[in-house]
């Protein structure tokens, strides 16, 4: 009987495809990943669901689009009455693990920005029916990764797996503002951890000036990355003793803003040895202009989740930071690979690699994510080796998906996807004609009136966005502009593209419909 493969599956947060060597940047050291992927498969274009955390994180799990599962944007939990492939995972005999990020739930606990309000002159007789859904994802066992209560680790709070996992060690939110059962542990390794946090409490930074940046005092043996990387080693130590097969996913926070990487990461690149973007100031969208005249008036915080614009000093400080960042994740990376050959368990263990979703990081003298579906926002790197069907640095072209992952990982395993399953088995299925990418902003940000409802469809040639509300939408030729832009969505040169993208999209949104559940009877 052949031996069922385990899954080390390994995502960070907010990583751009282009920001690692592999994928041709040339200034970031990522050897590990690089070396990942020269012994397998890395995919070209392949693209999130959403460009948000927990939308994406939600697809990748359900191996649905948002539009499905519900969770549309940070602050909606996926829901329990999900199924997840790693819950199939489990009930076939696999030792599930999560140890990192998971942000299927919320963190921070703070009320809503669009709570549902009644029309003036109307009565609301019941509280509980002013939504669609009776069950709206409230209630106890939804507020397990609330930060303010996280008074205990979350293993003694679930009441059973979490989502499929059945050992979970979380880090929530982000750098040096990590929380969770990592905190409980870092104050367990020094009492006064709290003093080593925050800007409040930063280092002499030598002179690197830039939004949501400041040195950390936390020490590199305490920060969240190497937290990820030790508790994921000692959990492979306890599967090599074990007969069963594991799926881990190690969840990396970083390099996800605020930009703070400790110890001997903070300066490992300098600012002024850091190109800007080819794109840097060349885009004229509204919301970009409007983004730069706020950071020119001083009337945007810029110290938040929205995006924002920056000067060229602050593009070249936050890209030097967040490659000092992606080094460290490396090099825990490596860590825990070799961890993998030191126990015998390399050579039946699949290694998969990708992110959640990319950062603006300069691209059109923006940072952060939402609301533009560029390149460097939606692009992400997917790598995967398995060690039973040696490739290469194998470079595959096909258009993938995050609600691929599920199917992929399933396939591999021998395992039947469920009902409802939208992605497809990137190894044993033909590429779709595109790409579909949802975004349903909660709230209103710079350049915007309204919060922004957006699609996307990416095909081989063309990324075309459609926004509801505006006036303006989004077409650009990848192939003859790839750092998009020149916006023909208003060329009546590109008029018969534009419809027969718009046709595309349309065909490509009916087929991603809900085809769960199953009927009970026949009519």
């Amino acid at each position: 009987m052949t031996k069922r493969p385990n899954f080390l599956f390994i995502i960070t947060d907010q990583h751009r495809a282009d920001h690692l060597g592999c994928y041709g940047n040339e200034i970031v050291q990522t050897p590990n990943i690089d070396g990942i992927a020269a012994s397998g498969t890395r995919w070209d274009k392949f693209y999130v669901a959403n460009p948000i955390c927990m939308p994406n994180r939600a697809s990748i799990m359900t191996g649905r689009m948002c539009s499905v599962h519900g969770a549309r944007h940070n602050g909606i939990p996926l829901s329990k009455n999900h199924t997840t492939f790693v819950e199939l995972l489990r009930d076939a005999g696999y030792n599930t693990g999560l140890i990192g990020k998971s942000h299927l739930q919320s963190f921070t606990g703070l009320p809503a920005t669009n709570k549902f309000t009644a029309e003036e002159g109307k009565s609301t007789p019941s509280a509980n029916l002013r939504d669609a859904f009776k069950d709206n994802r409230h209630g106890s066992e939804y507020d397990l990764e609330i930060v303010p209560k996280w008074h205990s680790p979350l293993a003694d709070r679930k009441n059973g797996d979490f989502y499929g996992f059945e050992h979970v060690e979380i880090a929530a939110d982000h750098a040096d503002q990590a929380s969770g059962d990592y905190l409980l542990w870092a104050k367990a390794q020094r009492a006064d951890f709290d003093t080593l946090v925050g800007p409040e409490n930063a280092l002499p930074d030598g002179g690197i000036d830039a939004p949501q940046a400041w040195r950390t005092a936390v020490p590199e043996e305490l920060y969240s990355t190497s937290w990820i990387a030790d508790r994921s080693s000692d959990w492979l130590a306890q599967q090599a003793k074990q007969d069963a097969p594991f799926f881990l996913q190690m969840s990396v926070p970083d390099p996800h803003h605020p930009f703070t990487p400790p110890g001997r990461y903070w300066d490992m690149y300098a600012p002024n040895e850091m190109e800007l973007p080819a794109s840097f100031g060349k885009s004229d969208l509204p919301p970009i202009r409007a983004m730069k005249e706020a950071m020119e008036q001083g009337t945007d915080p810029r110290d938040n989740q929205n995006p924002f614009a920056v000067s060229e000093g602050e593009a070249r400080a936050i890209i030097a930071l967040t490659y000092g960042m992606i080094t460290m994740v490396d090099d825990a990376i490596g860590r825990v690979l070799r961890q993998l050959d030191d126990l015998g368990l390399a050579e039946n263990t699949v290694v998969i690699f990708t992110s959640d979703h990319g950062d603006y990081m300069g691209d059109h003298g923006l940072m952060l994510k939402l609301l533009l579906h560029y390149q460097g926002l939606i692009r992400v790197p997917f790598i995967w080796h398995d060690p039973t069907r040696p490739a290469s640095d194998v470079l595959n072209s096909d258009l993938g998906s995050s609600i691929d992952i599920s199917a992929t990982i399933l396939a591999r395993a021998g395992i039947q996807p469920y009902n409802g399953l939208q992605g497809r088995d990137l190894m044993g299925t033909a590429p779709p004609a595109a790409i579909l990418v949802e975004e349903d902003s909660q709230r209103s940000m710079t350049g915007f009136e309204r919060p922004q409802r957006i699609r996307t469809l990416v095909t081989d040639q063309y990324r075309m966005s459609l926004r509801q509300g505006e006036d303006w939408n989004e077409l650009y030729d990848l192939e003859n502009d790839p750092l998009e832009l020149r916006n023909l969505y208003e060329d009546p040169d590109s008029k018969p593209i534009r419809q027969a993208l718009s046709e595309l999209m349309l065909d490509r949104t009916i087929e991603l419909q809900d085809r769960a559940p199953l009927p009970a009877y026949r009519a």
